[in-house]
């Protein structure tokens, strides 16, 4: 499949984790959900390292792991500035705190553009007290060969994603398709048509019994969006280069 250049790795580990890797060996996270995360298939649940850990919002099934993974593989967390004084009170230091509508350069020439997104977060503490982490957000990835992907983390479809395809142009998007938690197949149909996109990686789907949305659901939904790749792939499936 063309949408997505030989020289970047896309494994899904379920749920709304990704590991991507460029030919020239740097490494992302998407969502710091591995150890629990049901669908993540055993023999990628150790990471050993990684260049950074882009963490969307601070619900457990995106951030659980994020202490762990910052402190385990040297990954520079990127989150936002509530995220951070979460994970500064935990001892982790190496974190690149953003906020929607900027931008950062990470590792390997990669640069990261913050998202809205609409959804909450928060966490509970060791004492069982909420801790509230800030907005949610998306992230548009922009490699140096200028591929750009656009990861929704977890929302419901907004019309302000059609200034997300004017000013940051992604290439493939990652939505959410499960419903319940997020939008469903029918809502991320529309995401794709005010996007612009035409490759999706459905993501946030078929770890619970709650999240009934399909990859089917969405190509049936979007069927008159004109050239739509969507990416129907199981956990530990890889799409993009063979390296």
């Amino acid at each position: 499949m063309p949408q997505v250049p030989d020289d970047i790795k896309i494994t899904w580990l379920g749920h709304s984790t990704f590991v991507i890797q460029t030919r020239a060996g740097t490494r992302l996270l998407l969502e710091a959900w591995v150890q629990s995360n049901p669908a993540c298939p055993p023999g990628l649940k150790e990471i050993d390292e990684l260049d950074a850990i882009l963490v969307s919002h601070g619900h457990f099934d995106h951030i659980d792991d994020a202490v762990e993974l910052a402190a385990t593989t040297g990954g520079q967390v990127v989150c936002n500035p509530e995220i951070h004084a979460w994970l500064e009170s935990r001892g982790i230091d190496n974190v690149l705190e953003m906020n929607k509508g900027g931008t950062a350069e990470i590792a390997g020439g990669i640069r990261v553009h913050m998202t809205d997104a609409r959804h909450t977060g928060g966490i509970k503490n060791e004492d069982g007290t909420w801790f509230a982490l800030g907005d949610a957000a998306g992230f548009v990835i922009e490699f140096d060969n200028g591929y750009r992907l656009y990861h929704a983390g977890d929302t419901s479809v907004f019309g302000d994603m059609a200034l997300i395809g004017k000013l940051l142009k992604p290439d493939a998007a990652m939505l959410p398709i499960g419903d319940h938690y997020t939008m469903g197949p029918e809502s991320a149909a529309e995401a794709v048509r005010l996007l612009g996109v035409d490759a999706v990686i459905p993501m946030h789907y078929g770890t619970f019994p709650v999240l009934v949305g399909r990859p089917d659901h969405l190509k049936e939904a979007a069927k008159d969006v004109d050239g739509l790749t969507v990416y129907d792939i199981e956990p530990g499936e890889s799409i993009g280069g063979t390296f």
